[in-house]
This record gives C-alpha cells, structure tokens and sequence, in this order.
C-alpha cells in the first residue's frame, strides 16, 4: 500500500496545532494526577528521536521524561531484567517517554545473541504480565512501533556517516542492521506475535515519511487520552499511516518485510 505524504508547509502547521494540544494534555494530567508511560519501539534510523523531540519540545521538563538507557552493566545483567527499568517509571503527573525499552531483549538483543534462549524465554512468557501489573497499577501505557523500508533505512544510516551532527547515532549495530534486515523481521514479528494483547497492545506507525510519521504519532496519543478542550478535527489520526497491529498486516503490505 502506497504511504500517503504530506508537505512542508503543511507539516509545520499541522505540527503546530498539535503541540498546542499536547499543552492541553500536559496541564490535564497534572491536574489529575495521571501517569503515562509511552514506548518507543522500531529499526535503527526509524526516526524514535526526532518524533520523541517534537512531542517533548514545549512540555514541561518538570514533568515529562526521556528514557534511552545504554548498555546494561555486570550489575544490571545479573539482576531481574526489568529492574533498571522499574525507576524510571513516571510518577503521579508525569509523562515519560522510552526511547527504546525493556523490548531490546525481544529485538536487538535476540537478534545480535546478546541473550541466550533462556534469557529471551524468560522474557517473552513475563513481559505481559509485567505490562498488564503496570496498566492495572494505573499507568496509562502507549507501544508504539516505527516501521521503515529496508531501502529508507540504508539511506538515513548513509545520511549518518556524512552528517558532523549526527555522528553521535553511529554505532558498530548499524551495519548489522542492514546484514541482518530478515533476522530483525522475524524478532519483529514474534515480538508483535507474543506481546500484542487487548491490555497492552501494539501499534504500528508507516514511517518512510519522517515528518508525516510524527505528527501521525501525535495524533494518536491525543486521541487517545482525554483532556478538556481538545480539538477533534486537529487530532484525527490516518489509519493508513498508523494502526493497531493485527495479523494480516505483513500480508496486506503494512509492514516492511
């Protein structure tokens, strides 16, 4: 299915609106106390940063948070998996925001053989449980993943190597990345597979077109969460461009194989 696109000028004041809206969110769950949790999830070079800026670039840094963990240390590898993610988790008013999460055992982990099968069993057969504990513990929990085109992704990491800003991106996992494009497919699939549920479900952002996946994002999470004064019309997702994930999206062409 061809992904719609959207223009320059149209992106700014689409994005515009929307960042007024998410002040509305803001001011919302602080008054209520809300906790919001979202997870960034997809390949390197899907765009997870620059949808994460857009969304935090006039919120509050009081209360709201990014989470990029790096590697876990000897410390971390020999405690429960999730317990370096536990205290990041957001309190009453906040929104916090995984740049890459705790499915890093499901995706780069499993496929670089960073875990062994045990490790990513243990994983797979608790990671819903632990969600559905967070969900019913009151936070408001947001999987969101970017799928990219194997052609798009080997452009954005070429893109990398020739940009003196971006040269902090670089990292020995980008060409496996590539190498690996079909071992990344099936972790992907699986982990959609066995960890998309009614509580904590998945859903899917087309995001070859960086500007139209982010204000799509965006969209999603606002019509989602309610808050006073929202304006229905500016928060209107695509479903072309972002959707639940559901079984046939491989074979109807929704994401990348």
């Amino acid at each position: 299915m061809e992904l719609p696109t959207i223009s320059k000028k149209e992106y700014e004041k689409t994005l515009h609106l929307l960042q007024i809206e998410l002040t509305k969110l803001q001011r919302h769950f602080i008054k209520c106390n809300e906790r919001i949790l979202i997870i960034f999830e997809g390949r390197d070079a899907s765009g997870k940063d620059g949808t994460i800026k857009r969304i935090m670039e006039y919120l509050s840094p009081r209360e709201t948070r990014v989470v990029a963990l790096g590697k876990p240390s000897d410390r971390d590898r020999g405690a429960w998996y999730f317990q370096r993610y536990v205290p990041h988790l957001p309190s009453a008013q906040e929104l916090v925001l995984f740049n890459r999460s705790w499915y890093n055992r499901a995706g780069v982990e499993r496929v670089m053989e960073f875990c062994n099968d045990a490790e990513y069993e243990e994983f797979m057969g608790s990671v819903c449980e632990f969600e559905h504990l967070l969900v019913h513990a009151g936070i408001k929990l947001f999987k969101y993943y970017l799928d990219i085109s194997k052609k798009e992704q080997k452009r954005r990491l070429e893109d990398r190597k020739k940009d003196p800003l971006k040269q902090w991106k670089i990292s020995e996992i980008d060409e496996a990345a590539l190498n690996r494009w079909k071992e990344y497919s099936h972790a992907r699939n699986e982990m959609f597979a066995r960890t998309h549920n009614v509580i904590a479900p998945w859903t899917v952002v087309r995001a070859d077109d960086k500007p139209l996946a982010r204000v799509s994002v965006i969209k999603d999470i606002l019509t989602r969460l309610e808050y006073d004064n929202k304006d229905e019309e500016v928060t209107l997702p695509n479903p072309d461009v972002v959707f639940g994930y559901h079984e046939d999206c491989l074979r109807k062409g929704l994401i990348a194989k």
